[in-house]
């Protein structure tokens, strides 16, 4: 249990939700407040995901407090979720979100991704000096949530709408039924252990063959028999 702008909060109150708990390494830092204003922005997005914000600083309670007043009053930005004040370390600490050197008392700017069960299922971790992007946030928390329902995995710069991966075929005679029924499966494959796909959310099946521009030049027809 730790104090918060919002009273007591307790990561056992969240189960059945997911829990995005970012932790920035002061109030008033110039940083931090980028970004609990960027995360403000994202809130009610997240929160149709059943995804919800924790902020967590290591400054007492009264300067989070003055800190969140002082962003509504000079930008009319209200920050609608909790920031921990974790000026014992207890919280940081468990998480071990310290500055490795420790010269200073302070948290690097991590970000824990927690599901409904309490496992952690990301963790992002940047330098002080760099601010983190809810937009990004969401688009990996959008790329959990597709493994978690579809067992399909994300390209490199894969948005909602784009493209998904299809798992590696595990055995030999998977990857011969592949290759040899790719359009069947709705699978386009410039290599056996490359295989994108589309997909209807709506049923969950795979639609028609993508088209992927992906710098791999598409195999000759049955490649894998050659």
């Amino acid at each position: 249990m730790a104090l918060s702008t919002s009273g007591y909060v307790r990561l056992s109150d969240y189960r059945g939700k997911w829990v995005i708990l970012v932790s920035s390494p002061s109030a008033f830092g110039d940083v931090a407040t980028s970004e609990i204003i960027n995360a403000a922005e994202y809130y009610d997005e997240l929160l149709e995901r059943n995804a919800y914000i924790i902020g967590l600083t290591t400054d007492n309670v009264y300067a989070n407090l003055a800190w969140i007043y002082d962003i509504y009053q000079t930008t009319g930005v209200a920050i609608p979720f909790p920031i921990i004040a974790d000026a014992d370390l207890a919280v940081s600490e468990l998480y071990g979100m310290l500055n490795p050197d420790r010269l200073y008392s302070e948290t690097v700017r991590d970000t824990f991704i927690i599901d409904p069960t309490g496992r952690i299922r990301a963790i992002i971790a940047l330098p002080v000096s760099t601010g983190r992007d809810f937009e990004e946030l969401v688009r990996v928390f959008d790329s959990i949530q597709t493994k978690e329902n579809y067992n399909l995995d994300t390209p490199s710069g894969w948005k909602p709408g784009d493209p998904y991966l299809v798992p590696n075929a595990a055995s030999y005679e998977e990857i011969i039924n592949r290759m040899n029924n790719k359009e069947a499966l709705g699978y386009y494959c410039p290599t056996w252990y490359l295989c994108y796909t589309n997909l209807d959310a709506e049923s969950g099946n795979n639609a028609a063959p993508p088209q992927v521009n992906n710098n791999v030049a598409q195999p000759p027809v049955n490649n894998i028999n050659s």
